[in-house]
């Protein structure tokens, strides 16, 4: 009662909406800047039974905007680390951390055991998994993104209503839309935006207000405009789902949009000599690579600055997360530059392997 006072005493919640609150199922899809404000708030509302699924771990990056994090959480898997914190923002509820991917082959059976979704994912490649997921388990899904200093709100699938595909029928082509890695984001536009969703979700257990079900909530952080599209439901989208819910399990994420550049490891890069490193980050970017000899091209200037790439060596291309470095190959490609690779989750995976590399031969002294 006195955890609760604040629902309980509101006429359009009280005892039995509090107690509704306490009874309901909430998965939360990613623990990242999206997820963290949703977690808390649906921790502190007193939601039953929260779930998280995330298979990343805590980075120093994520702290300007992933408040559930402090530095003693580095390293950790984030949602382990949002169920420890969790638990002590509300010790009367049941979290439980998924420490995993959610893939083609586990969403279904984690989506059948919880009565609502939230989606807080960072690529289009797992938001089309959860809509498809949700649709096909009946799941009500509550929808975020964010974009430098804008961010969408929406539900889908509710009480028969339009899904993520009825806005967007198909998925873009991978490595064409750029992440918060790569772009950056206004640290409090995901605390809003998630707080924006914690509300939809309270809103859809208490049965209360008008949830954004058939409307897209767009805000702008800059001019603190808010925009509401409608959505039309598209029952052709939806029944193309459904229609192929038997070949669910074989998908594979990312199948569909997956680029022919290779990968190549950064343990076999750093242990080649004849090798050029290329950073085509802007040059405020970082963190900087000062172990490696790098040459540093952006992007936006490749084109008109091949003369700096050295063709009689192999090329590494580097960027914050993998994105632009993997254009910078095609690019390169198209000029018959073949001899190149993009490395895979960029400048701070190089410098972890580095520091493991150190680590390895201060052990063997």
């Amino acid at each position: 009662m006195s955890r609760y006072n604040r629902h309980i005493i509101l006429s359009e919640i009280g005892q039995k909406g509090q107690d509704k609150i306490s009874k309901a199922k909430v998965l939360v899809i990613g623990a990242g800047g999206l997820g963290c404000p949703v977690l808390q708030y649906l921790a502190a509302a007193g939601v039953g039974t929260l779930g998280i699924i995330d298979f990343d771990v805590v980075e120093l990056s994520n702290l300007q905007r992933q408040v559930l994090f402090g530095t003693s959480s580095l390293g950790e898997n984030k949602a382990i680390a949002a169920k420890k914190r969790l638990e002590d923002l509300n010790d009367s509820i049941s979290i439980i951390a998924y420490a995993e991917k959610l893939t083609y082959q586990n969403a279904l059976k984690l989506f059948k055991a919880y009565d609502i979704i939230v989606d807080g994912s960072d690529n289009f490649e797992t938001r089309y998994l959860v809509n498809d997921a949700s649709v096909i388990t009946n799941k009500s899904l509550v929808f975020g993104a964010i974009y430098k200093f804008e961010g969408q709100v929406s539900v889908f699938n509710y009480n028969n209503g339009p899904s993520y595909r009825c806005l967007f029928p198909n998925p873009p082509q991978k490595d064409t839309v750029p992440n918060c890695s790569d772009i950056g984001v206004l640290g409090v536009l995901p605390g809003i935006i998630g707080s924006m969703q914690a509300n939809e979700v309270l809103k859809i257990i208490l049965g209360i207000g008008t949830t954004l079900s058939g409307k897209l909530l767009c805000y702008n952080a800059l001019t603190s405009n808010t925009t509401n599209l409608k959505i039309n439901k598209s029952e052709e989208a939806i029944n193309s789902v459904l229609k192929d819910i038997n070949n669910f399990h074989k998908k594979q994420l990312n199948n569909s949009c997956e680029v022919e550049i290779i990968d190549v490891s950064i343990k076999d890069m750093l242990s080649n000599k004849n090798i050029q490193f290329i950073d085509v980050r802007e040059p405020h970017e970082h963190p900087k690579v000062n172990e490696l000899q790098v040459t540093y091209i952006p992007l936006s200037i490749l084109e008109n600055n091949i003369d700096q790439v050295d063709k009689s060596k192999d090329v590494a291309l580097f960027c914050q997360s993998g994105i632009r470095s993997k254009k910078a190959v095609s690019i390169l490609k198209k000029l018959n530059i073949d001899n190149c690779f993009s490395i895979k989750e960029g400048a701070s995976n190089i410098i972890n392997h580095i520091k493991e590399q150190h680590k390895i031969m201060s052990n063997d002294r």
